[in-house]
């Protein structure tokens, strides 16, 4: 059974840094494309970044393009997302989800596999 386990949200002030990981299970990880997507209050998810199986091809969200980054580590079966300078605007539960895909990261969201409770960032000042 697929199983992932986000860690590493917290309550941050707005320009600081935080990195989630996410832990896998019950699958290969190193053959799957992996996202994080989030969810902020009273919304619908979001995707905000995207790496290919072998780490060498990534995509985000213009909203986080130049200050989050995605990487994996395919001998350990975990997704990180390093986050700098964040804003009140990044708050919300940020899950880890596995695409139908190898290579290829244009995949609609309703079409990533969750497996996870997420985990909480709030940016407040």
């Amino acid at each position: 059974e697929l199983q992932l386990l986000e860690s590493g949200g917290n309550l941050v002030q707005p320009g600081e840094s935080l990195r989630l990981s996410c832990a896998s299970s019950g699958f290969s990880f190193s053959i799957w494309a992996m996202a994080w997507v989030r969810q902020a209050p009273g919304k619908e998810r979001e995707w905000v970044s995207s790496i290919n199986a072998g780490g060498g091809t990534t995509k985000y969200a213009d909203s986080v393009k130049g200050r989050f980054t995605i990487s994996r580590d395919n001998a350990k079966g975990t997704l990180y997302l390093q986050m700098n300078n964040l804003t009140p605007e990044d708050t919300g539960v940020y899950y880890c989800a596995r695409l139908p895909s190898t290579d290829w990261l244009d995949v609609p969201l309703h079409e990533y596999t969750y497996g996870g409770q997420g985990t909480q960032v709030t940016v407040s000042s």
